[in-house]
Parts: C-alpha cells; sequence; structure tokens
C-alpha cells in the first residue's frame, strides 16, 4: 500500500511569465520569469513519506498497480496539474489528440481544461475559432499578423471552469491565474507568437487544428459534499470546502488533491500527510482519505483521471 505523499512544485520559466508568484509561492528559487508551477510534473520531487526525495517519474515506475491501479500500463502519472500565471500573452498554440500524437511517436495527447483561479475585470482567453474560419484564413491570418481576430475571445471571472480539448486553437492573456488539469503532455505547436524570437510550428498547428471543437465554459455540478467542475474523458476536477471537521474523499482512479486556501490534514490507512496551499497530494488510485481542515477552512481541488 502506498500512502499519499506531497511533491514540491517544479516551476516552469517562461518569457510570458513573472519574478513573483506571491501569494501562491514565497519563492521560485530562481530570478528568471516564470510562468507555470507544475504540481505533478514528472521531475516534482517528493517531499514526504517513504519517496521523500525521489521524482514522481520514479515512483510511478516503480510503484505501478499500487499508485495507478489499472493505468499501470501507463509509462507517466496520466495527469500535469499547473498553475499559470501569464504576465503576458502565451503564444496562439494547438494540441495534437492521442492519434495524432501517436502518428509521431508520442504516448498521448494533450486535452486539458482551465479553472480560474484569479481574474482581473476584463480578463478573458481565446478558445476555439470563429464560425465560418477556415484554415486557409488561419494561414493567412499567421502571415500578416491578425489571427486573434480570428478567435472567439471569452470572458473570465473567478470560479469558472473551461474545457480546451485537442485540436482546439487557444491563447491566454495577462489578467489571469489559472489551475490547469491535462493529459501528461508537453507538445505544444505555436502557431502565432507576437513577434517573439521562438520557433513556430504553422504546418504542425494546422494539420492538427479542428474547426470546430467542444471547447467551452462548463457549468458546475453540487454533488453533495463538494462541486463537480468538470467530467470529462481524460479527467475530472472535484472542488472541495471544509470549514470544520473532516470530509471523506475517494479516489477512484490516479489523482491528487490540490490545495487552494488553507491547510489541511490528508489522512488514510497508509499515513497521513498535509495539504498546503498551492501543493498537490498524491492519492493512490482505489483509496479513500480524510481530510480534515487545520487551523481554519480549507478549499481544495480533487484532479482524477478515470479508474
Amino acid at each position: 500500500m502506498v500512502e499519499p505523499f506531497r511533491l514540491a512544485p517544479f516551476f516552469s520559466e517562461r518569457v510570458w511569465g513573472k519574478k513573483s508568484l506571491a501569494p501562491w509561492f514565497a519563492s521560485t528559487g530562481t530570478d528568471e520569469l516564470v510562468g507555470e508551477a507544475w504540481l505533478t510534473g514528472p521531475q516534482s520531487v517528493v517531499e514526504t513519506g517513504p519517496h521523500a526525495g525521489e521524482r514522481l517519474d520514479a515512483v510511478v515506475a516503480a510503484e505501478g498497480v499500487a499508485l495507478l491501479g489499472k493505468n499501470s500500463a501507463e509509462s507517466a502519472f496520466p495527469l500535469l496539474v499547473k498553475i499559470l500565471f501569464p504576465a503576458d500573452r502565451l503564444s496562439v498554440q494547438v494540441h495534437p489528440d492521442d492519434a495524432q500524437a501517436q502518428a509521431i511517436g508520442e504516448p498521448r495527447g494533450k486535452t486539458e481544461c482551465w479553472y480560474v483561479l484569479e481574474a482581473e475585470p476584463d480578463a478573458s482567453v481565446a478558445l476555439g475559432l470563429k464560425a465560418g474560419v477556415t484554415l486557409d484564413a488561419v494561414r493567412s491570418a499567421i502571415a500578416d499578423g491578425t489571427l486573434e481576430e480570428k478567435l472567439e475571445m471569452v470572458p473570465v471571472r473567478v470560479g469558472d471552469m473551461l474545457f480546451v480539448d485537442a485540436g482546439t486553437v487557444h491563447a491566454i492573456g495577462p489578467g489571469v491565474v489559472l489551475l490547469e488539469t491535462q493529459q501528461t503532455s508537453d507538445r505544444t505547436y505555436r502557431m502565432f507568437d507576437y513577434g517573439r524570437p521562438r520557433e513556430l510550428h504553422v504546418e504542425q498547428g494546422l494539420g492538427v487544428t479542428k474547426l470546430t471543437t467542444r471547447a467551452r465554459k462548463v457549468a458546475p455540478h453540487a454533488m453533495g459534499e463538494f462541486t463537480r467542475l468538470i467530467e470529462e474523458t481524460y479527467f475530472s476536477v472535484d472542488l472541495f470546502e471544509v470549514t470544520a471537521g473532516d470530509v471523506a474523499v475517494s479516489m477512484d482512479g490516479p489523482g491528487c488533491l490540490v490545495g487552494l486556501e488553507g491547510a489541511a490534514q490528508v489522512r488514510s490507512a497508509a499515513g497521513e500527510v498535509e495539504l498546503q496551499k498551492a501543493s498537490a497530494v498524491v492519492v493512490p488510485a482505489g483509496t479513500e482519505v480524510r481530510v480534515a481542515a487545520v487551523g481554519g477552512a480549507v478549499r481544495f481541488a480533487r484532479c482524477m483521471a478515470p479508474r
């Protein structure tokens, strides 16, 4: 039996990131711009329990069935959970689906979702192409710098959940902080980058672009002791709020709990660990834990892959 364990975030430097990620993180350990905190990245290091000091990918390789359940055939933890901190616009980009990724030798595509943690009053994201836009129109707009005009802009506020399926052309700008739950893949095709000197992948991006997708805002649903924010093929994300006492949380498939506010104690038959703000506690598939608030109200997300 594997006990739940907490991971240290891996801070990913990005040209569109920030020097300070306060109040979510006191320090990133670098003076460079950081755009993403990978809470369950392969490089994230275990902070607690018997595997302390090991990388998550090494724990997955060692524990297999005990950690992932029937997903033990996976070569990686199935969900990459991040917090995004854009101070500038990301590129306009698109990701391949499973079949397209496997055609180039990768294990999986990249479908994702975004839960809005912070949003300025006029914040928005680009989510898909406007109706009637063709691939030829996209190619022309990339060449003349007008691609943003072809994108559907969606206003966002704190608490919104957005689904971004593979093949959706999308873009994130400043004014938001997002909790991203996605398939474990970093395959991104940049189609337009606002003049920054980074490599573009126009033809690859056009090759995986879908003119119509299922990308959208997703309405939350009350589910008794938690709120279901999204349930899709590759993941579900639920929001828990505990003001006193504790709550039972089942992890049917492999996944993690992500602290959003306050601190909590996560207890299972195999051990216990503290869940802190902006950290992830990995809970093995098939495990039920009890989560107790420590010193006040706690709010956390359950990010889970299918069993």
